[in-house]
């Protein structure tokens, strides 16, 4: 018969064997990786909880029956933690995944905390930073003073044309083939000058984030020459006041004899044909009067009753006046101002001014020409400084009958074109002065 010591030994055995734990200890020390029906079964509590993985990763459940992932790890000696996403939007294995990531970043010695603030503030920045963001700027400080119906078609062209496939990258990293691809398709279905257009207020945009150190170049100025002409027979010309001030300063850089120098300087005050510049004599000059009389090219198409034996009278403004005195002790010999560089006694060559564009970084088919000079003068004097059509006609030795028939007077609105020329030079100066337009016309709208 068995005794009571006996009876008590074995029951002892038992309990050693198989020791009774905490049901608290028993999950604090199970570490087995959770499975998914075990987290779509888990329910809230009274407190919240965390359920465990492997390698640091675990689940928490909130008392609202949220399930959060988290990652605790060790930097520097510090325990840290960090989320990796919302179950069940982040399942399992993609929450393994992010904490294999994060684990890679350990050991290369990056935090993973520090690291995903670094990406969500550069993700912020290029945000901010996008072709449209920086574009709508570009339009808000910088065109709120231009005519409404400029402002409308501006926008609508980007709107249109350039943010659906360039609105959301950042402008940083747009590429010249990029804005291409963009200007091809408007050139595809026919709109070539709206193509040009575009392009020219990509470019605007561009300069301007170069400008505000948002980008680091314009890639615009790699696309000379890749779309087809907009107008043809029309020469090239830039006609809008933003884009004068940098071609006056490229001519002006651009390395050339001082008679050349001269000739650019003058050209776009008197935006005479280029020819007729390359032709203007000494003796056709009037300093103390500020006068050029010279007769004007007859243009293919003129008909029989023009007279080209009328002189045309161009008022000189102060800069001219002070251009030509420089250069008359250098050229005032010669019967030409601007005397040819082998032979004196014949004029410059009439692809002078071309040229010297060409050195200046700008394309004589796409974007300005010597010829361009007049219809920059005659859309901006009658659009920007408010001067009558018929005056810059005149100006511009066009036949304009006057009301007596006559084809050309050259002395009709003399009393307007005098103060019209030296008001047009001072604007040119103006623009040409700014060390960069952009930046200027932002500081005067602040």
């Amino acid at each position: 018969m068995q005794t009571l010591h006996d009876s008590v030994m074995r029951s002892t055995n038992v309990v050693a064997l198989f020791p009774v734990q905490h049901p608290v200890a028993a999950e604090r020390g199970a570490r087995r990786p959770l499975t998914d029906v075990a987290i779509k079964n888990a329910k809230p509590r009274n407190k919240p909880y965390r359920m465990y993985d492997s390698l640091g990763l675990y689940l928490e459940v909130t008392t609202g029956g949220t399930k959060l992932w988290r990652l605790k790890y060790r930097f520097a000696g510090k325990e840290k933690r960090i989320s990796l996403g919302k179950y069940p939007i982040t399942g399992l294995e993609k929450a393994r995944k992010r904490r294999d990531a994060a684990r890679e970043l350990l050991s290369d010695g990056v935090d993973p905390s520090a690291d995903r603030k670094a990406t969500d503030a550069a993700k912020l920045e290029n945000a901010a930073n996008t072709f449209e963001a920086v574009a709508r700027d570009w339009f808000e400080r910088l065109m709120s003073s231009k005519a409404k119906s400029h402002r409308d078609k501006v926008i609508a062209r980007l709107k249109n044309d350039i943010f659906p496939w360039l609105g959301k990258r950042p402008i940083a990293e747009i590429t010249a083939p990029e804005v291409l691809a963009c200007l091809q398709r408007i050139q595809d279905r026919g709109a070539k000058d709206t193509a040009h257009r575009a392009k020219q207020n990509c470019s605007q945009v561009f300069n301007y984030a170069v400008a505000c150190g948002r980008a680091h170049n314009n890639p615009t100025i790699y696309l000379s020459g890749a779309l087809a002409p907009a107008r043809p027979g029309h020469f090239a010309a830039i006609t809008e006041p933003a884009e004068v001030g940098p071609l006056l300063r490229a001519m002006d850089a651009v390395s050339a004899t001082f008679p050349v120098k001269c000739a650019l300087r003058i050209v776009p005050y008197v935006f005479c044909r280029p020819g007729e510049l390359r032709m203007m004599r000494w003796e056709d000059i009037d300093l103390d009067r500020a006068e050029w009389n010279y007769i004007p090219e007859k243009r293919e198409g003129d008909d029989a009753t023009w007279s080209n034996t009328v002189p045309h009278l161009v008022p000189l403004a102060t800069q001219v006046i002070g251009i030509l005195r420089e250069l008359q002790p250098l050229t005032g010999r010669h019967d030409h101002v601007f005397p040819g560089v082998a032979d004196k006694t014949k004029p410059m060559s009439g692809a002078t001014v071309n040229a010297a564009l060409r050195r200046a970084g700008y394309s004589t088919r796409e974007q300005h020409t010597g010829h361009g000079f007049r219809a920059m003068a005659r859309t901006i004097l009658h659009e920007g400084l408010g001067f009558a059509p018929d005056v810059i006609e005149h100006q511009l030795a066009h036949r304009v009958p006057d009301p007596l028939g006559g084809a050309y007077n050259r002395t009709r609105f003399l009393a307007v074109r005098r103060p019209m020329m030296q008001q047009w030079a001072d604007y040119l100066d103006r623009l040409r002065e700014r060390v960069d337009d952009e930046v200027l016309a932002v500081a005067e709208a602040v």
